[in-house]
Parts: C-alpha cells; sequence; structure tokens
C-alpha cells in the first residue's frame, strides 16, 4: 500500500451523499497519465524508453527476449496479462524504414512471444498490431513497437469498458520470469 493510500472507504464531509458504487484504486496507473517513461522529443536521445531498456538487466527493462536485431519486452502499462512489444534495438519510427533482417527478426520474434503466450498462459488469441504516428494511437510513435496482446473467452467486462481499468492477476516481474522460461527455442 502506498503511503498515504487506504483501499477502505473513507468518510469525506462536504463532498454530497455517497453513492453505491465500489472503488477500485490503481494509483500505478496514474504515472502512465501524467507521461511517465515518455520521451522528450523524437530523437534516440530525448530519453526514448525503448532505446534504454535494452542497457538493463532482463529482470529491470522486463526483457522477455533478446535477437540480434530486435527485442521482446513486457509492456508496462498491459492491455492485459502478458502484453508484448517486439521493438527494434535501432531508433526508427516508421514501418517501412526497417531493414530486411530487422523485418524478418521482428515477424519470428511476434511468432516465438505468441508460441510462449500459448505455453505459458494458454491464450486463446491474439491482438496484434503497431501504431504508426501519434495520430494512430502510438504512445511512443518515435520508437517502432509492435504490440502483442494475448486474448481469452470471455476477458472482457465492465472494468476496461465503464470504470477504465484493467485488472491484472499477476505482477509483470513474475509474468517476465513465466514467458521467458516459456519462449521457444528459435
Amino acid at each position: 500500500m502506498l503511503h498515504g493510500m487506504t483501499s477502505e472507504p473513507e468518510q469525506q464531509l462536504g463532498v454530497g451523499v455517497q453513492d453505491a458504487f465500489q472503488r477500485l484504486w490503481t494509483p500505478h496507473r496514474m504515472a502512465y497519465i501524467q507521461g511517465e517513461n515518455k520521451p522528450t522529443g523524437p530523437g534516440a536521445d530525448d530519453g526514448c524508453p525503448f532505446c534504454s531498456i535494452p542497457a538493463k538487466s532482463d529482470e529491470d527493462g522486463l526483457v522477455v527476449r533478446r535477437g540480434e536485431q530486435v527485442y521482446a519486452v513486457l509492456n508496462l502499462y498491459p492491455y492485459n496479462g502478458g502484453h508484448l512489444m517486439v521493438v527494434p534495438y535501432r531508433h526508427v519510427a516508421d514501418y517501412t524504414d526497417l531493414t530486411g533482417p530487422e523485418t524478418v527478426e521482428l515477424a519470428a520474434l511476434t511468432k516465438q512471444a505468441m508460441t510462449a503466450l500459448r505455453t505459458a498462459s494458454g491464450a486463446h488469441g491474439f491482438n496484434i498490431g503497431m501504431n504508426q504516428g501519434s495520430v494512430a494511437g502510438a504512445g511512443i510513435a518515435a520508437h517502432l513497437h509492435q504490440h502483442i496482446v494475448p486474448r481469452w473467452g470471455g476477458d472482457t467486462n465492465f472494468m476496461p469498458v465503464v470504470g477504465h481499468t484493467r485488472v491484472l492477476p499477476q505482477l509483470l516481474a513474475d509474468t517476465r520470469k513465466m514467458l521467458a522460461e516459456a519462449w521457444p527455442s528459435a
């Protein structure tokens, strides 16, 4: 529990009549909302997290697999448990700017990620894709990254739709370890 935070409802005088809603507080999401870990500009030296992650240990960077051209990393702000991204080491924004070897390895690690997610978590399906440019929804548009989001029958409910909250059943470090162990050999 964070200092000063509580999961118990507090009576707040003067704020109106208490409603019947229960609250699920997710204070860790505030970092994402406030733009933490976002680059200050488009260059590789502008605080790009995808450029700094490879210098960290696998555990600290949440890296699941390292290739020669690209790497697979857990999303720090996942849509679902096991949400991975495949990222080129080179700071490049557009898919058409990838080299042939980068393109091939991005595809190969995507396939391996699907296999690892099926093995480790029994994923029923996947959402796979990349948002090219901020107008297309890319949170970090300057560094290309492909999302691999595992899906299960019945995994959608009112929480993300109405509550704008994701309920994740496992800590990211535990998910990273589980997927790294389930990753298929090339």
